[in-house]
């Protein structure tokens, strides 16, 4: 093992767009677990868009970051992390971590899942998904749904759990038209759009002209308008993140007709996944087995080594990741 730990500490509070200056990477000694902790060495890690969020206050200054990670305990001084196993937890953004037992959540050994999934379908963005569609919007078979960033980490397993939970028919919005293409062609959507092409609302009325049941909403702003004008009575919004202000607080909220949820009958509701984490056995119960047939698949965009990690978060900020980003340590 390394006798030198990295971690990625912020420098600065990013006006609009993060720029690489924003971050640095310190080193330190390998650090000595203390009785009732172990020493993980981190194997994979997740950048998300909320990250983008906390990086405005919720973060400290010069202080190691946070975020979900998988590694492998390497050193126990409690036998509840024995060595040699593969956890999650939420001290990433470095190579090495001292964790406590409750800290962190052991793996279930699925033989032919990749360690991956559990940062992308079976961890935060599949649980996402899964609680946005089972307990926030409660979809019934034959729900036409419209999902937002839909070829992100999140809508593309929201997606493809809604064709297996048997929605209707889906729309997407993604920003390239290879996206575009690649949700039609391979994660199940029915149509899809590059949100660049022009008015929302006009890109909407065309994929969906018959009106929607379902908006998962991961953008806000024009998207949010757009949908609540096409749901149909009794819709319901299920509003995940808005990762069109993340970069751009000064830009316009979502317009829209608000005697629409009145007279409509519209559910709007926001959840945060933290809230559900009782909810993870019930995910694997549903996902391991499609994905271990092949019915559902991995959308993943994998960057290696822990020295691109910053590279990796601001590709995600820009749109460039196809599914949910996730950085592998060079050795492994």
């Amino acid at each position: 093992m390394n006798d030198i730990a990295l971690t990625v500490q912020q420098t600065a509070r990013p006006t609009g767009f993060p720029a690489p200056d924003d971050f640095r990477f310190a080193e330190s000694p390998v650090p000595e677990p203390a009785p009732g902790t172990a020493l993980v060495e981190n194997l994979y890690w997740s950048v998300d868009p909320y990250h983008r969020e906390m990086m405005d206050g919720d973060f400290a200054l010069n202080a190691p970051l946070e975020g979900r990670a998988l590694g492998r305990v390497v050193e126990s001084r409690d036998p509840a992390l024995p060595e040699g196993e593969i956890v999650f937890h939420r001290h990433g953004w470095r190579t090495h971590a001292v964790v406590r037992p409750e800290e962190t959540r052991r793996l279930p050994h699925h033989d032919g899942v990749p360690l991956s999934a559990y940062l992308s379908v079976l961890g935060g963005t599949g649980l996402t998904a899964y609680v946005g569609l089972t307990r926030i919007a409660q979809l019934r078979e034959g729900d036409d749904l419209f999902v937002s960033a839909a070829a992100g980490g999140v809508g593309t397993a929201t997606g493809r759990m809604a064709r297996l939970m048997g929605a209707g028919r889906m729309v997407g919005s993604a920003g390239t038209a290879d996206k575009v293409a690649y949700l039609k062609q391979h994660v199940g959507y029915d149509e899809a759009f590059d949100y660049h092409a022009g008015p929302v609302a006009d890109l909407l009325a065309k994929a969906a002209p018959d009106g929607i049941d379902l908006f998962v909403d991961n953008v806000g702003g024009e998207h949010l308008g757009a949908a609540i004008g096409a749901l149909r009575e009794r819709g319901r919004v299920v509003r995940i993140g808005t990762v069109g202000q993340y970069n751009t607080p000064d830009a316009p909220l979502a317009l829209f007709n608000h005697a629409d949820v009145v007279e409509k009958s519209l559910r709007i509701e926001g959840f945060l996944v933290s809230n559900y984490r009782d909810v993870q056995e019930e995910l694997y119960e549903f996902a391991v087995p499609h994905l271990l047939s092949g019915r559902l698949a991995l959308d993943e965009t994998i960057v290696e080594g822990f020295d691109r990690i910053v590279d990796a978060f601001l590709l995600m900020l820009r749109g460039g990741n196809t599914g949910k980003i996730i950085v592998r340590g060079a050795e492994r």
